[in-house]
């Protein structure tokens, strides 16, 4: 069970919000759910695709409001809807001003949803568009620690900028590699859950410069407030725990991941 709910704080300080998918949440209309996030400090947004049918969406909420941006690419669970057809939307449509990434990629052994070899695959061309278009890149990646380190090994030294590793659960030598190679790791509701003492470990070693705030709406809802559908309104509660691991203020912890989303994506 959840602990006691209590009132989202408001910091008085921006927020961004890395990384959610405005297009799978269902309590409340889009606006709704950006304008409560607005009135506890989320200055900007940027909705994630992950496959081949809602890049398009993504897409149009970036045009529907000055403050949602997007990414582009396809999830290792749908690796398999990879095309040539997608490789080229991705690429003729990444360069729109408002899309900041090649993403959600990667590669998931836990669920494996696509055989592995072509999980592999899509996401060695998907860092090829990242390579190419300069862009970063939004990773996702479950029980797949070594091959995800190979591949970020041989790719991110091609890249202009890096990303993140983003609803970060893998282990402390992925996290340092990371780090190293110059990419964050993103930090979402996960870290409030009681047994999450390997993502609050990590959380506690990677330097602050390094970490992104994240929701992953609407999923991985932070305490207090488990059992709700999450949405970027929440994410002062995740702001709080790192704050408590890493035994720095609040303030600090939104100031300065701030200015880390800034870095890694504007």
């Amino acid at each position: 069970m959840s602990k006691k709910r209590r009132d989202i704080p408001t910091y008085q300080l921006p927020i961004i919000e890395t990384h959610f998918h405005l297009d799978y949440l269902k309590e409340g209309s889009a606006d709704e759910i950006l304008d409560h996030a607005r009135a506890i400090g989320v200055e900007r947004f940027m909705t994630i695709a992950v496959e081949p049918d809602n890049m398009s969406r993504v897409i149009d909420f970036t045009k529907a409001h000055d403050d949602v941006y997007g990414t582009l690419g396809v999830h290792p669970h749908d690796a398999a809807k990879f095309t040539d057809d997608t490789d080229a939307f991705i690429r003729a449509h990444c360069i729109q001003d408002k899309i900041l990434a090649v993403g959600e990629i990667g590669l998931d052994y836990f669920y494996d949803n696509c055989d592995r070899a072509v999980q592999r695959k899509v996401f060695e061309q998907q860092l090829q568009i990242a390579v190419d278009t300069g862009l970063p890149v939004v990773i996702h990646t479950r029980e797949a620690d070594e091959d995800t380190m190979n591949l970020l090994r041989e790719y991110a030294p091609q890249m202009a900028r890096k990303g993140v590793v983003h609803s970060f659960t893998s282990g402390m030598a992925l996290a340092e590699l990371a780090v190293e190679l110059g990419f964050c790791l993103g930090i979402n509701g996960i870290v409030t859950f009681n047994k999450a003492d390997n993502v609050r470990e990590v959380v506690a070693a990677t330097p602050i410069e390094n970490l992104l705030l994240e929701t992953d709406a609407p999923f991985l809802t932070p305490v207090p407030y488990r059992g709700n559908e999450n949405a970027p309104k929440y994410l002062p509660f995740i702001a709080e725990k790192i704050a408590d691991v890493k035994q720095i203020s609040v303030q600090d912890v939104l100031t300065i991941t701030y200015q880390n989303s800034l870095r890694t994506f504007f």
